[in-house]
């Protein structure tokens, strides 16, 4: 386990602050107030070790992949899985499988699948509860698609949430891709949106936790393998 670099700068932010903090409390409060000095430390070592879990970087590799998998891409929970209409770069129909991460949850983004990305693109937009609907199209969002080797498209889209004010994206057009590797990273709660193709299974069931990297959430219709 490792701190995400996307952290490093918070974190040392954060410190720095929390010391500035706890230093003038401990030279104006100390000899009145003791125990009011150790309870803001407490509070404020507390405070700094959830930071340091929210942006933790667990070392995960999917080992066995095979063509037509597709992998969980963020720790969360499964709150969608439903047939949609997809009308921002596939305008069909589509299965959608969405992930919610709360803000315990890992919060590094993996590629689903093996490929090439041949689509990216970020929107401005509102910052609603990640786990309500129309956040997959309302929301600030990073719209990634993947092109298999059988040429079969998947959308991969990270959603912030009501807390998450950046998202991460590591993807440009070009850029191969595998399982293992990360695709962004969203900061303090939000969403990852999946769009496979109609007849794939669905391995997944609503509100199942699933874990990024290593949770097979679907297959390809052999068709699209």
């Amino acid at each position: 386990m490792t701190l995400h670099k996307e952290g490093k700068g918070i974190l040392l932010t954060l410190l720095g602050v929390l010391a500035a903090i706890n230093i003038v409390v401990y030279y104006c409060l100390f000899e009145s107030s003791p125990l009011v000095v150790k309870c803001i430390a407490g509070f404020s070592i507390c405070f700094f070790l959830f930071f340091v879990n929210f942006f933790r970087n667990p070392k995960r590799e999917f080992i066995g992949f095979e063509d037509g998998m597709i992998v969980a891409p963020a720790d969360g929970t499964v709150v969608v899985i439903e047939p949609t209409v997809e009308d921002e770069y596939l305008n069909e129909k589509r299965i959608q499988v969405s992930i919610f991460m709360s803000v315990f949850n890992v919060h590094a983004n993996w590629y689903p699948t093996q490929g090439k990305v041949i689509y990216y693109t970020h929107n401005d937009g509102r910052f609603m509860a990640a786990n309500l609907p129309k956040s997959s199209t309302e929301n600030e969002r990073s719209t990634v698609v993947l092109e298999t080797p059988s040429k079969t498209k998947i959308l991969v889209r990270q959603i912030a949430g009501a807390l998450a004010r950046r998202i991460v994206t590591y993807a440009s057009v070009g850029k191969e891709c595998h399982v293992n590797d990360q695709l962004g990273f969203i900061k303090f709660g939000s969403r990852v949106d999946v769009f496979l193709p109609l007849g794939s299974e669905v391995l997944v069931k609503l509100k199942q936790s699933v874990v990024g990297n290593k949770t097979i959430i679907a297959r390809l219709p052999k068709e699209n393998q």
